[in-house]
C-alpha cells in the first residue's frame, strides 16, 4: 500500500471522522457506510472511519465493515496516544481500537510543548514517551501506524527542538507515515513549505527502527482559507500524503478540499492521485455527499460546482463556443462537470443560440426569432424573472417564440381558502377550473398551504388525462421578495424545482402576488414535465 513512485501522492479522507465535526453535520451510520463506499469506488486509498470507542456508532461503522469490506481502500481507526501515567498496554482507550480490526491505525499525539504542558498537563519527556509506547504497542499487535503530529507547525515555530524530537519518537517505534498537522488553520503557505523542507532535511534514517524511513504527510485546516494552497505547498516541499475532507468539511472553517486539491495535484502538477476515469467521478461524489449529510453543495465551489464551468457575459459565450481554452483553465469533463451556458439579462445571442443547443433547438443567428427570444428574455427579467435557475422556463419560453409550444391544458381560473385560528394548525383548499381537449373541470383539494392545495387540486384534475403526473414531485420551493421598500405590495419571485425519479427541472413564476407566482411556477412545472414524457415517447417510437 506504500511503495511509492516519484509523483504518487496518497490521499487520506477524514470526511468521516474530522468532517463530521462540522458544526450542523451529523451522520447516521448508515450515512457513513454509503460515502465510505462512494470514496472506495473513486479509488481513495485510505478512508479514516472514526474513532472507535469514542462512541457506539463508531464502533458499529466498524464491525459493519468487516462483514462487508471495500473493494480497494484502506480504512482507519483513529485515536489519542495513551493516557499520562500508564501503559499503553493497560490503557483500555486502544482496545477499542484494537477490535475494530483495521490494518491501518492513525495516532496522534502532542508536537506543541505549550499542549504538552497546559493541555494534557504533563512532562515533556512523558510526552514522548507516550509517542513511542503507543506506537509500540499497537505494532506489536500487527498494526501499520500513521502517526498525525498535532499542532505540528505552532509547535515548530514555538520549540522546533522539542517539535523535532516528537517525530523521532514516532520513528524510533515504526510509525510508517509521519503526517505534519497545521490543527489551528493558521499557517501561510510560504511557511508551510520551509517548515515541510526543514523536516525533510532534519530527519534520517534511524539505525535499528522497525520500519524503513517514513514518509511525510499533510494535514491542512481551513481557518486562514489557505488549507488547499497549504496542502499543495507542502507536496512541492516534500509530503507524499495529503489528508482532507470531500468538499472541505470540517470543525470551524474545514480542512482542506480533497475536490479541489485532487484535481490541482493530478491536473496541475503532473502528481498520481486516482486513476484517470475515476477523477471523472469527484463531482459526482461531492454532490453525493452533499446530498447524503443533507448540506446544501457549494455551486460556486472550484472543479465541481454547478457553476465552475458556467458562462454568462455573452463575450465569454462567443468566445467559449470558439475554444473553452478562453475562459475555461480545465476541461469539465475531466472531473465529472459539464459546461453550462447560463441565461440572463446580460445575455448576447450567442447565449440564446448555445442554451437552444442544450435543449436540441438549432437556431440561425439571422433568424428574427432569435432577436424576439433575447428581447422577451431581457423583458422578463426586467419585471423580476430570473432564468439562471429555472431553465425550464427558459425552454418553454423558446418554444413560445417559435410557435411550438404545446398546451396541454388551460386555466379558468382557480380561488384558495385559508383557515387559520390561534392554537389550531392551518389548511388550505383551492378550487380550480382548467380545460383539456376542450373540456371543462373543475375540482378542490386541501393542503397545508396555498401552494400546496394548488399543486394538489392541479394535479387532480389533470392526472386522468395524463396519468404520468402521478409520479412528479414539488422537491424545492423558494421564495424571494424582489423590492423589500414595497411592503406587502412588494413583487415575488418564485422558484419551484419538480422531479420525476430521473430527471429534474426548474420553472420560476413573478407576480405582486405570491399565489399567482407561485400558480405560474407550478403550472410551467408541470407542463414542462409533461413535455419531457412527451419526448420520451418520441424517442422510443421513432427507435421502434
Amino acid at each position: 500500500m506504500t511503495s511509492l513512485t516519484d509523483n504518487q501522492i496518497w490521499i487520506y479522507d477524514t470526511t468521516l471522522r474530522d468532517g463530521a465535526q462540522r458544526e450542523g453535520l451529523s451522520l447516521s451510520i448508515e450515512d457513513k457506510l454509503r460515502i465510505a463506499r462512494k470514496l472506495d469506488q473513486m479509488g481513495i486509498p485510505f478512508i479514516e472511519g472514526g474513532w472507535p470507542g469514542a462512541n457506539p456508532k463508531d464502533v458499529q461503522f466498524f464491525w459493519q465493515l468487516k462483514e462487508e469490506p471495500l473493494q480497494q481502500a484502506e480504512v482507519v481507526a483513529f485515536c489519542s496516544t495513551r493516557r499520562p501515567g500508564t501503559t499503553a498496554a493497560e490503557d483500555t482507550m486502544l482496545q477499542p481500537i484494537l477490535a475494530a480490526g483495521t490494518r491501518w491505525v492513525t495516532i496522534f499525539g502532542k508536537s506543541w510543548d505549550l499542549q504538552v504542558t497546559e493541555g494534557l498537563k504533563t512532562s515533556l519527556d512523558e510526552n514522548l514517551a507516550m509517542i513511542r509506547d503507543t506506537i509500540e504497542f499497537l505494532k506489536s499487535s500487527g498494526r501499520r501506524v500513521i502517526y498525525d503530529a498535532e499542532h505540528w507547525f505552532d509547535g515548530y515555530k514555538q520549540n522546533r527542538e522539542y517539535a523535532l524530537q516528537t517525530l523521532e519518537a514516532a520513528m524510533a517505534a515504526g510509525a510508517e507515515w509521519l503526517v505534519l498537522c497545521d490543527t489551528n488553520g493558521g499557517t501561510l503557505p510560504h511557511e508551510i513549505a520551509d517548515i515541510v523542507r526543514d523536516v525533510v532535511a532534519a530527519i534520517s534514517p534511524m539505525p535499528n527502527a522497525p520500519c524503513p524511513m517514513p514518509q511525510l504527510g499533510i494535514h491542512t485546516h481551513n481557518d486562514s482559507e489557505t488549507a488547499v494552497a497549504n496542502a499543495l505547498a507542502a507536496v512541492m516541499a516534500g509530503a507524499k500524503m495529503v489528508q482532507g475532507t470531500m468538499n472541505g468539511y470540517g470543525e470551524r472553517c474545514g480542512n482542506a478540499n480533497l475536490c479541489s486539491v485532487i484535481p490541482n495535484l493530478q491536473l496541475k502538477l503532473g502528481f498520481s492521485c486516482i486513476e484517470a476515469e475515476r477523477l471523472a467521478q469527484l463531482a459526482d461524489t461531492s454532490r453525493f455527499i452533499s446530498e447524503v449529510v443533507n448540506l446544501a453543495p457549494d455551486e460556486h465551489a472550484a472543479f465541481v460546482g454547478r457553476s465552475a464551468f458556467a458562462h454568462k457575459g455573452g463575450i465569454h459565450v462567443s468566445a467559449v463556443e470558439r475554444n473553452p481554452l478562453t475562459y475555461e483553465h480545465i476541461q469539465p469533463e475531466l472531473v465529472g462537470n459539464q459546461r453550462r451556458i447560463v441565461i440572463s439579462e446580460q445575455s448576447g445571442l450567442s447565449n440564446v443560440l448555445a442554451k437552444a443547443r442544450t435543449f436540441g433547438i438549432d437556431l440561425d443567428k439571422q433568424d428574427p426569432q432569435c432577436r424576439q427570444i433575447l428581447h422577451r428574455l431581457k423583458e422578463l427579467e426586467s419585471e423580476g424573472y430570473q432564468f439562471e435557475g429555472a431553465e425550464a422556463s427558459f425552454d418553454l419560453l423558446m418554444r413560445a417564440a417559435l410557435g411550438c409550444r404545446r398546451q396541454f391544458f388551460e386555466l379558468k381560473g382557480f380561488r384558495v381558502h385559508c383557515d387559520i385560528a390561534a392554537g389550531v394548525e392551518s389548511y388550505a383548499l383551492a378550487t380550480i377550473k382548467v380545460a383539456v381537449n376542450g373540456k371543462d373541470l373543475l375540482e378542490a383539494a386541501e393542503g397545508n398551504g396555498p401552494v400546496s392545495a394548488l399543486d394538489a387540486a392541479l394535479r387532480k384534475a389533470l392526472v386522468n388525462f395524463y396519468p404520468e403526473i402521478a409520479q412528479f414531485q414539488l422537491t424545492d420551493y423558494k421564495v424571494r421578495i424582489l423590492d423589500g421598500a414595497a411592503g406587502t405590495s412588494a413583487k415575488t419571485r418564485v422558484l419551484i424545482e419538480s422531479a420525476d425519479g430521473l430527471q429534474r427541472w426548474t420553472t420560476v413564476g413573478v407576480s405582486g402576488n405570491i399565489l399567482d407566482a407561485s400558480y405560474q411556477a407550478v403550472v410551467e412545472g408541470l407542463e414542462y414535465g409533461l413535455l419531457l414524457r412527451n419526448q420520451v415517447k418520441e424517442s422510443v417510437s421513432v427507435a421502434g
